[in-house]
């Protein structure tokens, strides 16, 4: 399999957590956003919308939209589980997991930051936006967990939701919110971080980093 991706893509981060969870090697394509690159005609025909993650799998499929991947592996590799048995417990897991994916990633990320510049705004105003969208989300996500045990997002082991918090958290650093408001939320990342599966899927870290 190979994973086209970028080193700051929040989408992408979460993609490489999960493959590392399930222990899966896979080779990498990186493709530049801020250059433009996942707009070439030859990653379009993998991906038409033009964003990152794909995952290209054997016999030239592709899977596109990090959520959906995530789970096409969580069912095709089932150990360790990323989503809990219980239907309760899933239906839960995915609603955080959401509200990040959908509701503040989409709002701060660089195809709409880029079309705000292009709208002639203030750099200092397109920066606050971005904050806001993290700080408004995250503090939801705070409170949707206020009657979750830990360490992690939802127990004792990480989930789809940790999957998909760590990454938002470092965007949310980005752009200067301040984390500490999120007690609980710190608690989850502070224990994601301390597994490798975490820690060695950092933007710092990967090959393509600048």
């Amino acid at each position: 399999m190979k994973l086209h991706g970028y080193f700051r893509s929040s989408a992408s981060y979460r993609v490489r957590i999960a493959l590392n969870l399930k222990g899966i090697s896979v080779d990498h394509s990186f493709h530049h956003l801020r250059r433009g690159e996942q707009r070439a005609p030859a990653y379009l025909a993998l991906n038409p919308q033009g964003l990152i993650p794909s995952l290209e799998l054997d016999g030239g499929r592709v899977l596109t939209q990090s959520l959906a991947i995530i789970e096409w592996l969580n069912e095709t590799h089932p150990e360790p589980p990323l989503l809990p048995a219980d239907p309760l417990a899933r239906a839960r897991v995915r609603a955080f997991a959401l509200a990040i994916c959908c509701d503040i990633h989409p709002l701060q990320n660089l195809k709409v930051l880029e079309r705000l510049r292009r709208l002639k705004l203030d750099e200092n105003v397109v920066t606050a936006w971005a904050a806001w969208a993290n700080g408004e989300g995250l503090a939801a996500c705070e409170a949707m967990l206020a009657d979750v045990s830990g360490p992690f997002c939802f127990g004792v082991a990480p989930s789809l939701a940790d999957v998909c918090l760590v990454p938002q958290l470092a965007n949310a650093r980005r752009f200067k919110v301040e984390v500490f408001r999120f007690p609980r939320l710190l608690t989850a990342e502070s224990a994601a971080l301390a597994l490798s599966a975490f820690s060695a899927a950092a933007p710092e870290l990967q090959p393509d980093k600048e």
